[in-house]
């Protein structure tokens, strides 16, 4: 699976699932998914497998929590 970084997740980029900030998008065949870390950890093993690339920005997080920028 690709992890090459693309354009950076930014503060309006929400979950899907539950509309926390985005720390992961998945790029389907068709379309595209963002998780929260959260939810990215509890959907890794199926979207590992139809995922044509994915960009995980989890190791912001803590970053962010310090700055303030969540």
């Amino acid at each position: 699976m690709d992890t090459t970084k693309t354009q950076p997740l930014t503060a309006a980029d929400r979950c899907d699932r539950c509309g926390a900030r985005a720390y992961v998008r998945v790029f389907l065949p068709v379309g595209e998914l963002q998780f929260c870390a959260h939810h990215a950890r509890a959907h890794a093993a199926k979207f590992a497998e139809l995922a044509t690339h994915v960009q995980d920005e989890t190791d912001r997080l803590l970053a962010d929590v310090g700055s303030g920028a969540l």
